[in-house]
C-alpha cells in the first residue's frame, strides 16, 4: 500500500494531500489556507448545499471544476451571468440566463423547478457566489417555498456566510417580494360600522389606545441584509404548497 493510500483523506475535498501542511491537492486544486494567527483555515472547494440532492449554490469556480460536481451528483448548472465564458461538458445540461436590467427571476425560476420535479441536482452559480446568483435563489425560495424574503435571505446566508448583495440587487429582492405577496385588493368599507368597533376577538376598553395585532408586517428600511444571518432550525419550514403550520416569522452588478 503506497505511501498516500496510508495518509487521512482530506476533510474538506475527499481526496489524499498533505493539507495540513498546505499542499495543493492534485485532484481538485483544493488547499488548507493558514490565517495570520498560524491556525488552519478550511476553506471547501464544493459548492455550499441549499437543499440535500436538489439545489447548490456556488461560483465560478465551483461550476469549473468538473471533479467536484460529479462528487456531489450535480448534473445541471444554471449560470447567472451571461458575459462569462460558456463552460461545456457533455455529462452536464446548461442553462444561462439572458442578459437584462433586473434578474430574470421568473427564467431562473422555471428552470429550477423543473430541475426539482426532474430530481436533478442544479449548481447556480455567478462569478464568486456572493450576490447575483444566491438572489437568484432566495428569488426562487420565496416563488416556489412562499417564504418571505427575511427567511429566505437567511436561509441561504446560513449555509453560504460568504453571500454579499449588493445594494442594487438587494432592492431588486424587495421588489420581487412585492409582485409575489401583492397584498389582497382592499375590501369594501362599511360605513355604518365605526372602527372603534372592530375588535376582532382582542377585547379591548374605550380608554384603552393600543392598537391591534399588525399581521405580516415587513418593513423595507429594517436593516435586514445588515444584519448577521439567524440560524433556523429547518423545522421551522413547510415544504410545498401544502402548508400545515405557520412559518415565524440601474445596472446589475455582475458579481
Amino acid at each position: 500500500m503506497g505511501k498516500r493510500e496510508r495518509e487521512t483523506p482530506c476533510g474538506i475535498c475527499g481526496h489524499y494531500h498533505k493539507y495540513e501542511e498546505g499542499e495543493v491537492c492534485g485532484i481538485c486544486g483544493h488547499r488548507v489556507v493558514p490565517s495570520s494567527e498560524k491556525t488552519l483555515l478550511r476553506v471547501s472547494a464544493f459548492a455550499s448545499e441549499i437543499f440535500p440532492e436538489f439545489l447548490y449554490l456556488g461560483s465560478y469556480d465551483n461550476a469549473s471544476r468538473t471533479q467536484l460536481l460529479k462528487a456531489q451528483g450535480i448534473s445541471r448548472i444554471l449560470n447567472t451571468v451571461p458575459a462569462s465564458q460558456t463552460l461545456r461538458n457533455n455529462s452536464i445540461t446548461y442553462h444561462s440566463l439572458q442578459e437584462e436590467k433586473s434578474l430574470p427571476f421568473d427564467d431562473a425560476y422555471q428552470f429550477l423547478e423543473q430541475c426539482e420535479r426532474d430530481k436533478a441536482r442544479v449548481l447556480v452559480h455567478c462569478m464568486s457566489g456572493k450576490s447575483r446568483s444566491p438572489a437568484i435563489v432566495i428569488g426562487f425560495l420565496m416563488k416556489s417555498r412562499g417564504w418571505r424574503l427575511t427567511q429566505s435571505y437567511q436561509w441561504v446566508k446560513d449555509r453560504r456566510p460568504s453571500v454579499d448583495l449588493s445594494e442594487d440587487v438587494q432592492q431588486q429582492l424587495q421588489e420581487y417580494e412585492q409582485k409575489i405577496f401583492r397584498p389582497a385588493e382592499t375590501p369594501p368599507s362599511f360605513p355604518s360600522l365605526g372602527a372603534q368597533s372592530l375588535s376582532f376577538g382582542y377585547g379591548r376598553s374605550e380608554n384603552d389606545q393600543s392598537s391591534l395585532p399588525v399581521f405580516g408586517s415587513f418593513c423595507a428600511d429594517s436593516p435586514l441584509f445588515s444584519r448577521a444571518a439567524v440560524n433556523i432550525p429547518p423545522d421551522e419550514f413547510v415544504f410545498g404548497a401544502a402548508q400545515t403550520r405557520s412559518l415565524s416569522g440601474g445596472d446589475i452588478s455582475m458579481d
